[in-house]
């Protein structure tokens, strides 16, 4: 007599239930026993979420982890009633609830949307991943991060030996031993877009340091992460997509760019009922700002800006430029024009579409023109994308095309967050870069051709620039993959 699937199901979650409820007491103590992977994967997570969310941790055990990310509101699901004990008694401040996170009914009761939903192991034990998943969207906003992190299958036979000599906690049963591409395709059919996955901890014990340093410098490393221990992968909903901005503003830095800025105007088409086009004007010593002033003169049907930077250098422009622009979308377009303006309408498709909340040009994919890039700065370019999309977890071939795109929300948001990384950067491109990765928004590269100048001089030095991409590898190195 076959037995049917949903007595197989009761059973292995009562037994699930039963081992959670047994292991609740003790849980903290094994945590402490292992306190060096913890701490570990404590950091990471708190590189991924910033303090001071609306965060929901699905399968939140005793709380410990939900309370180390500090959130505004803190929210923990756990269906071991003995679990959700311990976690009221050592933070009343959040809020637990008994219930199984694969009922929809138990989902929607939450009656909240959060800015980071959390799986912290809990994915190991669940029926039917795509199932709950697929419940998660009415939980989402737009900006809503799914991070779910979860131990390597390499790691099986390691961990199982661990607990037959008393080095791990027990498991409650057997477990789904998925891969981060197991888990990237689970939510690809569940609706959600997969924006980076990362791998940490080749060494999960102190060692005296060893491990430390292992981790930080050895692990982050390609071929090396693929090894670790831990897998995280971050997500977003695509049934939870931002509206179109309703506004924009085209902010271009300029100096010494007199012979482009009729130009500028000219070339761009009008993508927007609503576009505002700002000049943020560097000193310069042709008579560009007199230009721009009479542009705006001559072309009164339409919304042209003028502001004189306070400092030098494109970093302070663009900072300044972003500090006074209305508009909903942000849109940078370097004033030397081999970004053609004609191709602006497609970075504002790739937000407005929802496919990008973070676009960023790249002059590598289509041929140039003759004498557009010099031959050593081509050959660098190529070099540094292959580094910058390992750093930075998502695929980014040109970061110093001019041409970049971001929500005046976003940037608000990385502007909020610049204490981790300082003020480092004397273009404004990296700060942008850097602080897009860290907020998890999803990036996207639009090819554009890329021309050669028609006025003026480049202010593109190729070995202080060089020795400049250099320095922010290894800033990024620093900051992204070996804090």
């Amino acid at each position: 007599m076959q037995v049917p699937i949903e007595v197989i199901k009761l059973s292995r979650k009562a037994r699930i239930l039963e081992g959670a409820n047994r292991l609740a007491s003790n849980r903290n103590k094994w945590i402490n026993r292992n306190a060096f992977f913890y701490k570990q994967d404590e950091d990471y997570m708190k590189f991924l979420v910033p303090e001071g969310l609306r965060v929901l941790e699905l399968g939140c055990g005793t709380g410990r982890l939900l309370a180390s990310l500090k959130p505004s509101v803190g929210v923990g699901v756990d269906f071991s009633p003995e679990m959700i004990k311990e976690a009221r008694r050592d933070y009343p401040d959040l809020e637990f609830v008994v219930g199984d996170i694969e009922d929809t009914s138990v989902i929607s009761s939450l009656n909240l949307t959060f800015d980071i939903i959390i799986l912290s192991d809990s994915i190991g034990l669940l029926e039917d991943c795509q199932a709950m998943f697929e419940s998660m969207h009415m939980l989402c906003t737009a900006d809503t991060r799914l991070v779910v992190s979860y131990y390597s299958k390499y790691w099986e036979p390691l961990l199982l030996g661990a607990e037959i000599i008393g080095q791990k906690m027990p498991s409650t049963q057997q477990q789904n031993w998925l891969s981060s591409r197991d888990i990237t395709n689970i939510l690809h059919l569940a609706d959600f877009d997969v924006i980076k996955c990362e791998w940490r901890q080749l060494i999960p014990k102190h060692l005296l340091g060893i491990g430390s340093f292992v981790n930080s410098y050895i692990a982050p490393l390609p071929f090396f992460r693929r090894a670790c221990l831990r897998n995280y992968v971050v997500a977003r909903s695509l049934r939870k997509l931002a509206p179109p901005p309703k506004s924009v503003t085209v902010l271009i830095p300029c100096r010494n760019e007199r012979g482009n800025i009729e130009a500028a105007v000219m070339r761009l088409p009008i993508f927007c009922r609503d576009m505002e086009i700002l000049f943020v004007e560097g000193h310069s010593k042709d008579g560009t700002l007199m230009e721009i002033n009479r542009v705006i003169s001559a072309y009164p049907q339409l919304d042209i800006k003028v502001l004189t930077q306070d400092g030098i250098g494109k970093g302070d422009a663009v900072r300044k430029g972003f500090a006074h622009a209305r508009g909903e979308l942000i849109m940078i377009l370097d004033a030397d024009l081999t970004t053609p303006p004609e191709w602006m309408p497609k970075f504002y498709e790739a937000v407005a579409s929802g496919k990008a909340e973070f676009a960023n040009g790249t002059r590598l994919v289509y041929p140039m023109e003759d004498e557009a890039m010099r031959f050593l700065n081509h050959l660098a370019n190529q070099i540094f994308s292959l580094i910058f999309t390992w750093l930075l977890n998502q695929s980014f071939t040109d970061t110093l095309c001019g041409t970049k795109v971001i929500t005046r929300k976003h940037y608000l948001s990385i502007e909020r967050n610049r204490g981790y990384f300082g003020n480092f950067d004397p273009f404004g491109d990296f700060d942008i870069i850097f602080g897009a990765a860290k907020l998890n928004l999803k990036i996207a590269e639009i090819p554009v051709s890329y021309a050669k100048r028609t006025y003026g001089e480049t202010q593109i030095s190729r070995f202080s620039h060089g020795w400049l991409l250099l320095k922010m590898v290894v800033f990024a190195f620093r900051k992204l993959k070996a804090f």
